[in-house]
């Protein structure tokens, strides 16, 4: 198909999905599967004293039932994968199942084996636990003061780690004529996937082999993490991911059900499922952001930036989860200059241990947080000097000269022209006549709003010489397998994990794109440790930049063979044979040719090839990027805050996003629509509240305000086109760059709404009541 990349096609996978067609974990039924359930710890901290299952033993139903006691031993702890160097890393171990206590409420206690779902839900009430409880260390800001009780014994002031990168010189921050200081909270949240997890266990004693289904957005890393907790070989352990509704990061992380079920299935010899209740979700999952972030930003009176110094405190919750410790390093504080030539900059990280669940990647991971903590403070900055939040990040943004741009924390921009899309976004809102209107209306009484946020993140997550420089355990390049089929049809293997974003159809584009087939010929095989020999999956916006780069490399390297192949059959050099749309012919002899399909025929059937050469027409490749990838853009937010009861309306949404080449414009739009919604929903609606006893307040749907699409405006989102140099398609990843945007961009136009009554900052979400509060005690009244 020519000309396949950058046409908006429809996704191909959405007719299987649409009409029932798709498989997913709770579609799976094996012969023989028994079902389990996990009692989960109703307290924030507490040691277990005892723990009596008879009763639950004399069900019919329970076939079944282990505690942390019975399983020591015989499974290891779940170990984090990343583990950042030079920080004083303290990792407690984190069992499957709790042994002498437990330390946040959802903490597994015991596991239970039934031949009925409903059964084994129903015996839950039938486990008498002892518990003796304790005291809960909650807020990290407070659990590192002393005195306050330990999380881990042997883990002092609960810190977990404590990380810097950079350095700000104290004369700096003195000398600067302008010092602008504020502290923001960026609230826990939920990922809340229309799918909850789940896994299903199959042991087979003839092969001693275990299969896993499991909604993973990596399965290799499941592999070969699970193999370790289970003491069992990565070439017996087969994982595979099906369908999957949703992941936003809460799915890359290994979690102890996984390895409860692994361990079930291969004890009792038959399948076992365990699907998680929504009830579970929000305190077994692992949740994201939960930061406190104290920044200082010190400048001219011209507006000419000089130095940023951040302080994060991070709750990383009970445990390290697989991603956490570098979330809230690595991928926070390398950023916290942004899209800005701030020339030194400096960022401390204290990762607080609590009695809450672990927190891990969720949508952006570390940028978002980044984004809002620069974003916020440039806008601050500039109602200090009296100057337009425009023209202070026009002032300081990176030239498009300047790239590649090592930012002050050694990061290396790989492209950019921020200019292009903030002018962009300017023009489609018509800027300099919508401030006229804003003043024309605040004279009237309406508070309007207007919110910027001009961003840059970190995507693309490849290099694996620097993933093992900061600690990350395993390479992060990927490999794709393309297979042509003597009919000249294609199946594409890629390891990556797709869960929504549209894999099939961006990858058969690539594919279809250097091929010259059509779409409809191309099957792509995912998420199957058996099928693809090794990946490192869905996550950091990494899919079209890594996977999707080596299956363009691996389809390269069929259409270099197949020439030859053609070459030999037309008797031509193989310098003189062009390949376009399908069909291979000698350059400057039009009759001279042989269709795609008649080559893969020839190439499987090995009846005429060139010497020497072996039969078959498919090619792999492994492709490590050299840097990663840094997508940009401008967002703008326009709202109307209600003086009278504080409500929000929404008035428009701007978006112009920089992703590099564009694969297919309709699911990077889609990609970017569903970012906006996550970040708006963390800016106005989400966040997770504990009581100073560790439990969770907002631990269901009626309590957890998630958006819905009657709030939401018509989002306008473009794009300008800057190719990555890092990999051969140009492309630089699409799938956070809304929710990084778009949360800054929200609490800008509110505050600027806000600005008559001296407002500066509320802490999200932005309820009603918030806004209201904040007017009431602002300085016009």
């Amino acid at each position: 198909m020519a000309n396949a990349v950058g046409a908006p096609l429809k996704r191909k996978e959405d007719p299987r999905l649409l009409t029932g067609n798709g498989c997913f974990a709770d579609d799976i039924q094996l012969p023989g599967m028994l079902h389990a359930v996990i009692l989960r710890s109703p307290h924030a901290h507490a040691k277990i004293k005892k723990i009596n299952v008879e009763e639950a033993l004399k069900s019919p139903h329970v076939v079944a039932v282990y505690t942390g006691k019975d399983l020591e031993g015989k499974i290891g702890p779940v170990p984090s994968s990343w583990l950042v160097p030079d920080c004083n890393l303290k990792e407690a171990p984190q069992y499957p199942l709790a042994i002498d206590r437990v330390r946040y409420v959802g903490d597994g206690v015991a596991l239970i084996i039934a031949d009925d779902r409903y059964a084994a839900r129903d015996v839950l009430d039938l486990i008498d636990v002892e518990y003796e409880v304790l005291p809960a260390a909650v807020r990290q800001k407070e659990a590192i003061q002393k005195g306050v009780p330990l999380v881990h014994d042997d883990i002092e002031n609960n810190i977990a780690l404590h990380w810097k990168a950079g350095e700000v010189a104290e004369e700096i921050m003195e000398n600067a004529e302008v010092v602008v200081r504020e502290s923001f909270y960026v609230q826990r949240v939920f990922p809340s996937p229309i799918e909850t997890r789940a896994a299903i266990g199959q042991y087979n004693p003839g092969s001693e082999e275990l299969t896993l289904w499991c909604t993973s957005q990596n399965p290799h890393i499941h592999r070969m993490v699970l193999a370790g907790v289970l003491g069992i070989s990565e070439a017996k352990l087969r994982v595979i991911a099906p369908d999957m509704g949703g992941g936003f990061g809460g799915k890359i992380g290994v979690y102890p059900d996984e390895a409860l079920i692994g361990y079930a299935a291969r004890d009792l010899g038959r399948p076992v499922k365990w699907i998680e209740q929504r009830s579970e979700h929000f305190t077994s999952s692992n949740a994201g952001r939960d930061e406190v972030i104290d920044v200082e930003l010190a400048g001219k009176r011209d507006g000419t930036l000089t130095a940023i110094r951040v302080k994060n405190t991070a709750n990383l919750g009970a445990y390290l989860s697989t991603m956490g410790p570098g979330v809230s390093t690595i991928d926070f504080g390398l950023m916290v200059t942004g899209a800005y030539d701030i020339p030194h900059a400096s960022c401390e990280t204290i990762g607080v241990y609590t009695n809450t669940t672990p927190t891990d990647a969720y949508r952006g991971a570390g940028k978002p947080e980044a984004t809002y903590q620069i974003e916020r403070i440039i806008d601050l900055y500039a109602r200090e000097i009296g100057m337009d939040p425009l023209e202070l990040r026009r002032k300081n943004l990176v030239r498009k000269e300047a790239f590649p741009y090592t930012n002050a924390q050694g990061l290396v921009y790989d492209s950019g022209d921020y200019e292009k899309p903030l002018q962009k976004a300017l023009e489609i809102v018509n800027y300099e006549q919508l401030r006229q209107e804003q003043e024309k209306l605040r004279k009237q009484g309406k508070l309007i709003g207007i919110g910027l946020s001009t961003y840059v993140e970190l995507c693309g997550f490849g290099p694996s010489k620097v993933a093992g420089a900061i600690g990350f355990q395993g390479g992060v390049w990927e490999n794709s397998t393309v297979r042509v089929h003597p009919s000249g049809k294609v199946t594409v293997y890629s390891g990556t994990s797709p869960h929504g974003q549209g894999h099939a159809t961006t990858f058969g584009q690539i594919v279809a794109d250097k091929l010259g087939v059509p779409m409809e010929d191309i099957e792509l095989v995912f998420s199957d440790t058996r099928a693809i020999s090794m990946s490192w999956g869905t996550y950091g916006s990494r899919s079209t930049a890594v996977g999707g780069a080596a299956v363009a490399i691996a389809a390269d390297r069929v259409v270099e063979k197949a020439k030859k192949i053609a070459a030999h059959e037309l008797e031509a050099a193989v310098e003189d044979i062009v390949f376009e749309r399908g069909v291979f012919q000698v350059k400057g002899v039009p009759g001279q040719q042989r269709s795609f399909q008649e080559i893969a025929k020839s190439a499987n059937m090995a009846w005429n090839l060139p010497e020497g050469m072996e039969p078959s027409l498919e090619a792999q490749s492994f492709f490590d990027p050299e840097n990663f990838v840094y997508p940009f853009g401008t967002h703008i937010a326009i709202v109307e805050v209600d003086k009278d009861t504080g409500e929000i309306e929404w008035k428009r949404y701007v978006c112009v996003d920089d992703v590099g080449r564009v694969i297919n414009p309709l699911t990077a739009e889609g990609q970017v629509h569903g970012g906006v919604a996550q970040g708006v929903g963390q800016a106005l609606w989400e966040g997770a509240v504990y009581s100073k006893e560790g439990q969770l307040l907002s631990g269901t749907l009626m309590d957890y305000a998630l958006p819905k699409a009657r709030f939401f405006p018509h989002i306008e989102s473009s794009f300008t086109e800057t190719p990555s140099p890092v990999n051969p398609l140009g492309a630089k990843g699409v799938g956070e760059t809304g929710t990084t945007a778009s949360i800054p961009a929200v609490m800008n136009a509110v505050m600027d709404a806000l600005k008559p009554y001296g407002v500066k900052d509320i802490e999200m979400p932005l309820t009603p009541e918030k806004v209201w509060r904040a007017i009431q005690n602002g300085e016009g009244n």
